[in-house]
């Protein structure tokens, strides 16, 4: 009988109740004084309970099942994913342990609560061995673990479903031969494409977590599906918890989204404040003079001014504004938006975090997706990502792979590409380098090419779902197709159905030979 491990609960507080065995290992495989640049070596979740579960099922004493009923599972119903189990194809091996540990109790091995305690009696069994005598240095020596022992660049190829043919579908993100990774999703409402960005989170960050080089991720929720108590299991599928979650609504923000200028020449900000102005006005969509736009600028300079170049906020940006208009207390379409925007107290008047090395999910759903304040998070924040990629090291290469650091996930994407994004724009040209990965998801695939920009040209990845409305120049575009190749994709996108894809076969595009693009039905995950 198969085992179930697709379904385990994790047991309550388990991952609380190893942090000291975690913490011994971690002190034993990072050196007291690194050099400089070199990385420091943590343990994830995963990781830590894939040891214990193996060095516990490696103990051959009897069992007990007492032991194994008292366990209390999550209470959140916290999951341990599947890939866990999978990871360097250990599962075969992990269930003959499990039968072999516990034969003499006929298990009903269907039974995920069942199995779900056992998994976790034998992680605190490995726990215990561990911390007892030399066992730990023991273990450490016949595994070779050491600090080195995965070193190397994680090989992106995201499994994110299959094809008709039962081949598993794959896009590669880490590949040197790849010239960008951004990636276009496009899926009408009901069209799984929420489920489709879960995959692919899970895929990166699965395949990476347990590296030198993970690959986080910040993704803006504007539904508020990922952000739901009632869906704390997505998040284990990530390798987060839910200390990854910002609510605007509940806390500021934990960062400064304007600029640093101190010590810096006053026509750079001359320039950041012209960019900022005209940002504002568009993201509140109100018919703004010339007049005012050039008072807004102003009143960001004056600002600065009054900072020496320290990050200002809008509050000072509102109050300067006011200074400068004609008469007292009159109010027009930008004091409207600054006011909207000081009392939302959006941001916090530092940075307590660094947005690229964690993952977190920014709550979106309180706010109307089209209006200036969910705008003006999605903007802010992106800016403030353009100035700490502008600062990091260029990614690191080997043969086969490039670095891969972050994902930038824009959920409902339109709403942000309606005007001049100057720095989504910017995300994106300065990222290809610095290992920087963008997703926009929109509802229809038109969205991605617009007077301002044209994201196609940007995408190594177009993944067509469901449509309400198909543009053929938009196929071809994306495809490169005419004729009855065009109308065979086109019949293709108007059949999809919920969890069906259509992907870029670039081999195919660029060898000429056959079909540029395949059908696939995407994992079903959450």
């Amino acid at each position: 009988m198969e085992i179930a491990l697709d379904n385990i609960r994790q047991a309550e507080g388990i991952l609380d109740n190893l942090t000291e065995l975690k913490e011994i290992i971690e002190n034993k495989i990072n050196l007291d004084n690194p050099a400089a640049g070199e990385k420091r070596q943590n343990l994830t979740g995963n990781k830590i309970m894939r040891i214990c579960l193996l060095v516990g099922l490696a103990q051959s004493d009897k069992r007990n099942m007492e032991e194994v009923e008292a366990i209390q599972l999550s209470k959140s119903s916290i999951r341990i994913p599947s890939s866990f189990f999978t990871h360097m194809n250990l599962r075969s091996l992990f269930s003959s342990l499990l039968k072999l540990r516990y034969n003499e109790f006929g298990i009903d091995w269907k039974e995920s609560p069942v199995v779900s305690r056992i998994i976790a009696a034998e992680m605190y069994r490995g726990r215990d061995f561990l911390l007892k005598d030399n066992n730990l240095d023991n273990y450490m020596f016949a595994t070779g673990f050491t600090k080195n022992a995965s070193n190397g660049l994680p090989s992106l190829d995201l499994a994110i479903g299959s094809y008709g043919d039962d081949i598993e579908a794959k896009i590669n993100i880490s590949s040197t031969e790849i010239s960008n990774t951004q990636i276009l999703v496009a899926g009408a409402t009901g069209s799984g494409k929420t489920n489709l960005l879960a995959v692919l989170i899970n895929q990166f960050r699965s395949l990476s977590v347990e590296t030198p080089y993970p690959v986080n991720f910040l993704l803006f929720d504007y539904k508020g599906e990922f952000s739901d108590p009632a869906n704390n299991s997505w998040l284990n599928k990530f390798d987060v918890d839910r200390t990854a979650l910002l609510d605007p609504i509940k806390k500021p923000l934990p960062v400064n989204p304007f600029k640093d200028f101190s010590g810096r020449p006053i026509n750079e900000i001359v320039l950041y404040s012209t960019e900022m102005a005209n940002a504002l006005c568009a993201i509140d969509r109100a018919t703004i003079s010339s007049k005012m736009s050039n008072r807004l600028s102003e009143a960001i300079i004056d600002s600065y001014k009054q900072t020496k170049g320290a990050p200002i906020s809008f509050s000072m940006m509102l109050n300067k504004y006011q200074e400068k208009m004609d008469k007292a207390g009159l109010e027009d379409s930008v004091t409207s938006v600054l006011k909207q925007l000081d009392r939302s107290n959006l941001f916090d008047s530092k940075d307590s975090i660094n947005l690229i090395e964690d993952c977190y999910i920014i709550k979106m759903d309180s706010f109307p997706k089209d209006g200036p304040i969910a705008k003006a998070i999605v903007y802010f924040i992106i800016s403030k990502l353009n100035n700490i990629y502008e600062n990091l090291e260029q990614q690191a290469k080997d043969d086969k792979n490039v670095q891969i650091r972050h994902f930038t996930i824009i959920d409902e994407a339109h709403y942000m590409l309606d005007f001049d994004n100057r720095p989504l724009r910017n995300l994106i040209a300065v990222g290809r380098n610095k290992g920087l990965s963008i997703i926009l998801a929109t509802q229809n695939m038109e969205s991605f090419k617009s007077k301002h920009f044209d994201f196609y040209a940007n995408a190594q990845y177009p993944l067509i779902m469901k449509q309400q409305t198909i543009n053929d120049q938009v196929l071809k575009d994306l495809f490169g197709v005419s004729g009855k190749d065009l109308q065979d994709l086109r019949t293709a996108v108007a059949g999809l159905q919920k969890g069906e894809i259509i992907i870029k076969d670039n081999i195919a595009a660029i060898l000429g030979l056959g079909k540029s693009w395949k059908k696939a039905l995407v994992t079903h995950l959450i």
